[in-house]
């Protein structure tokens, strides 16, 4: 574990001191994750103001599945999509066989390799309206509530990271797997509104074939108390077969990679 810390400490260290010379780009991101957050919160407001409303959602409950959307989001701008969707330009140009050579795990080093700030306002920025959203429930959240959402929340970055690790990898076989990223990002935004929001059949598919809605609306049940300990165990005992199978399925890839000197 102390050999993954200092790996990971000189990984962050690096990137962070290489992304940070475009600073002006921080501000950048920070409007475009701020126009963004409006624009959801702002459909949303209207959604509402009309008489529509969620089933089983109020307003403010609606907007802590937004809140963790867009932590869901910053993760991905700073942590995955940095790295996983280098994947592609490791296999094309060869440089995959210096990832592959060196004494750390290949996954491992794909996974973490890089952290960029871009991410960090969507994080800051969930976090505020997930506190504030919590604040104005009929029945305003517990600071114990917001504790039993941690497990639940990393359970759905651990879900995310390995849909999106199983679509990277496919670039050993098809060197053009954008389209197959783009369709996924698709499918998680759906994650911005509750299960409910969609018809059976999308909900029954975002539920429990793509498990986009264990991302956002099963862990802003169990933060307002509507699931207890067995939904946290099911979105655990998902998150390990699809971080095994991910695991099992970059094994498999490497048995078909043609090394740049081969």
């Amino acid at each position: 574990m102390a050999r993954i810390i200092r790996i990971l400490t000189r990984f962050w260290t690096a990137s962070l001191s290489s992304e940070m010379e475009y600073r002006a780009n921080f501000i950048t991101s920070t409007l475009y994750a701020l126009g963004q957050l409006a624009g959801t919160l702002f459909t949303i407001n209207v959604l509402y103001d009309k008489g529509y409303q969620f089933a089983g959602w109020s307003l403010d409950e609606t907007y802590i599945v937004v809140a963790l959307f867009t932590l869901m989001d910053g993760i991905t701008t700073s942590v995955l999509s940095p790295n996983l969707s280098r994947i592609v330009q490791h296999v094309q140009r060869g440089t995959l066989d210096f990832i592959l050579l060196k004494p750390v795990d290949s996954q491992f080093q794909l996974s973490t390799r890089n952290l960029t700030p871009w991410g960090f306002p969507n994080i800051a920025f969930a976090t505020v309206l997930l506190i504030y959203a919590g604040a104005h429930l009929s029945h305003p959240l517990p600071w114990h509530a917001y504790l039993m959402g941690i497990l639940p929340v990393l359970f759905a970055v651990a879900i995310l990271y390995a849909l999106w690790f199983a679509v990277a990898t496919t670039t050993i076989w098809f060197t053009k797997v954008w389209n197959a990223t783009e369709v996924l990002r698709s499918f998680i935004e759906a994650g911005k509104f509750p299960a409910s929001a969609f018809p059976p059949a999308l909900s029954f598919f975002l539920t429990f074939i793509l498990p986009v809605a264990f991302l956002t609306t099963v862990p802003a049940e169990i933060m307002r108390g509507d699931r207890g300990p067995r939904s946290v165990a099911l979105e655990a005992a998902i998150a390990a077969v699809l971080l095994i199978a991910s695991r099992l399925f970059w094994k498999f890839a490497l048995r078909y990679y043609t090394s740049a000197s081969s």
